[in-house]
């Protein structure tokens, strides 16, 4: 006789199911949208452009339900204004399809060709991943910027939104999925996953013969699960602990509009400074002046004993910085700052406690910026520049659906072309190999 099996059992095996079905259907949406035309794929993004906006009220009412049941399990005001759909947030979403769209489509574009002693000529061909699995909390617009982004560089997508942004998720889903067979391609190459379930995100991650690539974006343990979890290769950043040094040859005025931008254009960013480094040389003149800009927008300075001490009479608020701080991604209105003797000790400091995110270098020097950006080992590196340019929209890829600070295969911010691979292709006329 069989074993009872558990209800809970039984429940996560239909969740299961349920997303290995989201995973065959996506396979064979991929190869579909493997050959689409550049054509089909831009009306497909204007389509789904024009529904929002005709369906705009539903969204909001969609939404509605999602932030009054966000209200009543107590979510803070910061996750209930990430999930909120605004009008201008809505505008942003219907913009962001008409700019994907007239991006250039890389998908075909073949490069490097030439011919070998052979007489066959040898290229590579640009090539989607296949199906993108997505994973992401709070912001529904990210259901439209993923869809978008892998619609265009022609892969199938499937969507697992958090759990509070339900309705508004579903409601695009419906509007994505409309967009797509308007212009001729399969409904399925883009599929929200209808499940609060979180054995859904498992299911998602075990399954490498549906799904060739997945995407998390979210807080550091959202990454840090699917990364020890998934048995499928991953495109991540876990931390954002970036790096302003003002060298030696730093110009001072550069140098402090570089730091307080880096540091407070955006507190809760994966690209706001977090640890600023000074050449000692600099920080008498400089520190003071950087305690007083800071000061003014309420930051909060920790500190290396050097730094302290210059400091110790400025009336700046700042405490001394423990072996912690030098890791923290502050997130928040909060400053390390450390004294270093040159560039080497500033280069050794940041690939010891950087998350190879962004960092830069303030200097007049061309040979010292020339040798921050061979040392540094991260994925943006930067001279006379703020951190908060490391954004796919500002590095002139139209959009991005993330940061990686992986190696393989994509690195920095990923766009269009960090959601394809490369295949080689070769021509002949009737060549054999002797």
């Amino acid at each position: 006789m069989n074993a009872a099996v558990h209800p809970t059992e039984s429940a996560a095996a239909d969740v299961i199911a349920q997303v290995e079905a989201l995973g065959r259907a996506a396979r064979v949406a991929s190869r579909r949208m493997a050959e689409a035309e550049p054509g089909a794929k831009n009306a497909a993004l204007h389509a789904i452009a024009e529904g929002i906006a005709a369906r705009r009220a539903e969204l909001v009412e969609a939404n509605g339900r999602d932030l009054e049941a966000g209200r009543a399990r107590g979510l803070d005001t910061a996750m209930l204004d990430r999930l909120a759909l605004t009008d201008a947030r809505i505008d942003t979403m219907i913009e962001g399809c008409r700019q994907v769209a007239g991006l250039p489509d890389p998908v075909g574009t073949i490069s490097d060709m030439a011919y070998q002693p052979s007489g066959i000529q040898v290229g590579q061909m640009r090539v989607p991943l296949g199906v993108i699995g997505i994973i992401y909390e709070s912001r529904p617009n990210v259901t439209i910027d993923a869809a978008a982004l892998c619609l265009k560089s022609g892969n199938a997508a499937i969507l697992r939104g958090g759990s509070e942004a339900l309705h508004s998720n579903q409601a695009l889903a419906a509007i994505i999925q409309a967009g797509l067979e308007q212009a001729g391609l399969p409904r399925e190459a883009v599929q929200v996953v209808p499940t609060t379930d979180r054995a859904a995100v498992g299911a998602l991650l075990r399954m490498p013969q549906y799904v060739d690539v997945i995407v998390p974006r979210g807080g550091k343990g959202l990454i840090e699960r699917v990364s020890n979890e998934s048995q499928i290769p991953v495109i991540k950043h876990l931390d954002g602990v970036c790096h302003v040094y003002v060298d030696g040859g730093a110009d001072l005025d550069k140098a402090l509009a570089v730091a307080v931008n880096a540091k407070t254009q955006r507190y809760g960013t994966c690209n706001t400074m977090e640890t600023l480094l000074v050449h000692a040389d600099q920080a008498e003149a400089f520190l003071p002046r950087l305690a007083m800009a800071l000061g003014e927008h309420q930051v909060s300075l920790r500190g290396c004993a050097r730094t302290r001490a210059i400091l110790a009479d400025s009336g700046a608020d700042i405490v001394e910085a423990t072996e912690d701080d030098w890791v923290a991604e502050y997130l928040g209105p909060i400053l390390a700052i450390r004294v270093v003797d040159d560039l080497d000790a500033a280069i050794d400091h940041i690939n010891t406690y950087g998350s190879h995110h962004t960092d830069s270098i303030v200097t007049e020097d061309y040979t010292r910026a020339r040798r921050f950006l061979r040392a540094v080992d991260s994925s943006s590196v930067m001279v006379n520049a703020s951190t908060r340019f490391a954004d796919g929209f500002e590095y002139g890829l139209g959009a991005e659906i993330g940061i990686s600070t992986d190696k393989l295969h994509a690195r920095g911010p990923v766009g269009l072309h960090g959601l394809t691979t490369l295949k080689y292709v070769v021509f002949g006329d009737g060549h054999v190999r002797s």
